[in-house]
């Protein structure tokens, strides 16, 4: 059924580019909550993804590409905005103890740079493959793995460094 869908939304079916969308919307507005640190610019950059999948979804040459296509749209739509709106809001603090691990972690992971963390959220939160994340980011399958290896000896070094964090 995904082959069908994924087939009729590269053919410009809007129905199906929308299913599409919904069928990773949880994965995608979280790698958008994660770039943007709030809400609302979270769902701006969703609805921008919405509009240029419409529009844009016909130039997807393969099939099993279009999921990584949506992700790189969306990708590219938080660095726009990123770029256009160049203040960061930090997300509220809450005392719940999911909240609590949730700011460790990122606490963390704003120790990286933009593109690490990049790598990170695709790898271990969206749980693509190296060779996903490498054709995402055109760059060698080997180079994700030795960026993923670097990145997280950094994330030990930190954790280790400010133990109280976690």
């Amino acid at each position: 059924m995904e082959f069908e869908v994924t087939k009729r939304a590269i053919c410009g079916d809007h129905q199906a580019i929308l299913s599409l969308i919904e069928m990773d919307e949880d994965i995608l507005y979280r790698m958008a909550f994660t770039y943007m640190k709030n809400e609302q610019d979270a769902l701006d950059v969703m609805q921008e993804l919405v509009y240029k999948a419409l529009k844009k979804m016909h130039t997807v040459q393969q099939h099993e590409y279009a999921r990584t296509w949506l992700v790189r749209v969306l990708i590219n739509c938080c660095k726009d905005h990123l770029r256009e709106h160049q203040q960061t809001v930090q997300i509220e603090e809450h005392h719940l103890f999911e909240w609590a691990i949730y700011s460790d972690i990122e606490k963390l992971l704003e120790q990286l740079t933009l593109s690490e963390q990049q790598l990170v959220y695709m790898k271990y939160f969206q749980q693509l493959r190296n060779k996903e994340i490498a054709e995402l980011n055109q760059i060698p399958e080997g180079t994700v793995k030795s960026k993923l290896h670097h990145i997280l000896k950094k994330l030990r070094n930190f954790a280790r460094e400010k133990e109280d964090w976690l």
